[in-house]
């Protein structure tokens, strides 16, 4: 044993000591530590005791100084390390949050990680940690539909009932304007982001622009008929049903059907 370690163990402490050695649900370090102890109490020296606790000899020395400095209390308890790194400021950490949670710069459609670490002069690893541990999700956008169209029920039952249910040997073709062309608001104003919450925005909104697109894609073989039209109007949509009618190659059937208020509990169409 080295110079100056002196490890005696008490009745009381030797109890203790044995209990944690014996117990199949301690930590296997605290058993480890423990086994030192009782071992280097008995009188082995520290080449005896490391092999017989399967340790090393710093590590029967360390926990040989620590149990002589704090007793039993000081096996069960691992010393704080300095980081490698200083520690992040939490003045840092709440502005990463509160531009995690603003707008997002021009010309993009939110922030990114690596945006906000360059922002803040972050680690990209460290900034993604505060924002998991904040449960901040920036890139995503939760939609809601509040509908306040007293006929909402109906005209989603006659909908749906047009794609499960359609008319005989029918070929059923579901149109609507092509997604982000227009200059758009939303009708509604969402909420912010905050902790555990995404902002939010209305599903519907309302148009700003003048112009249309109206197109109509072939799934089976990727190729798209569209048209363009300075109005939004029935004659408008109707020259573009009859473009798709003439450009199907010959020999397909095509019928084109919309939907009408319903009359009864049967949705019904026309075509």
């Amino acid at each position: 044993m080295r110079t100056g370690v002196e490890v005696k163990a008490a009745d009381e402490q030797r109890k203790r000591l044995e209990v944690i050695a014996a117990d199949g649900n301690s930590k296997g370090k605290h058993i480890c530590r423990a086994r030192i102890i009782l071992l280097t109490a008995d009188g082995l020296g520290t080449m005896a005791v490391a092999a017989a606790a399967g340790a090393s000899k710093p590590t029967v020395w360390r926990w040989q100084r620590r149990y002589m400095e704090e007793g039993v209390e000081g096996l069960l308890r691992d010393k704080t390390r300095k980081s490698g790194n200083p520690p992040t400021s939490a003045k840092k950490v709440r502005e990463l949050l509160t531009l995690a949670k603003s707008p997002a710069p021009d010309g993009e459609t939110h922030w990114t990680v690596r945006a906000l670490a360059k922002t803040v002069s972050f680690g990209r690893t460290t900034a993604q940690r505060i924002l998991v541990r904040h449960k901040i999700a920036q890139h995503l956008v939760k939609p809601f539909k509040v509908s306040t169209d007293l006929e909402f029920e109906n005209k989603t039952y006659d909908a749906a009932g047009l794609y499960m249910d359609p008319p005989d040997r029918a070929v059923v073709l579901s149109i609507d304007e092509k997604t982000q062309i227009q200059a758009v608001g939303r009708t509604q104003k969402g909420l912010p982001m905050k902790e555990e919450r995404p902002a939010t925005m209305t599903h519907d909104y309302k148009g700003n622009g003048t112009a249309t697109l109206l197109a109509a894609l072939n799934t089976l073989h990727g190729t798209v008929i569209g048209r363009h039209s300075e109005r939004r109007r029935r004659q408008e949509f109707i020259a573009f049903l009859e473009q798709v009618d003439r450009e199907v190659p010959a020999g397909r059937s095509t019928s084109f059907w919309t939907t009408i208020p319903p009359t009864s509990t049967r949705p019904s169409w026309t075509g």
